[in-house]
């Protein structure tokens, strides 16, 4: 069907339709791409931060602010 027939169609559809008309054609993509196969996410790899990241060595050691609740 040429897109010109589609235009018409739409022309003729009063204006309180046309946000169903949206809600359909939103259905119609959704369905296109569920049918898509997935695409592959790439594999994670190890180790790319190795070295970036530290933790402090008192990390674990409570805070000064908390004392009064321990």
């Amino acid at each position: 069907m040429p897109f010109a027939v589609l235009e018409e169609k739409i022309k003729q559809i009063p204006q309180e339709y046309i946000a169903e008309v949206v809600n359909f054609l939103d259905l119609l993509q959704y369905k296109i791409r569920a049918e898509q196969p997935a695409k592959e996410k790439p594999k994670r790899q190890l180790g790319l931060l190795k070295g970036q990241i530290w933790m402090a060595d008192d990390f674990d050691a409570p805070l000064e602010d908390f004392k009064e609740y321990m």
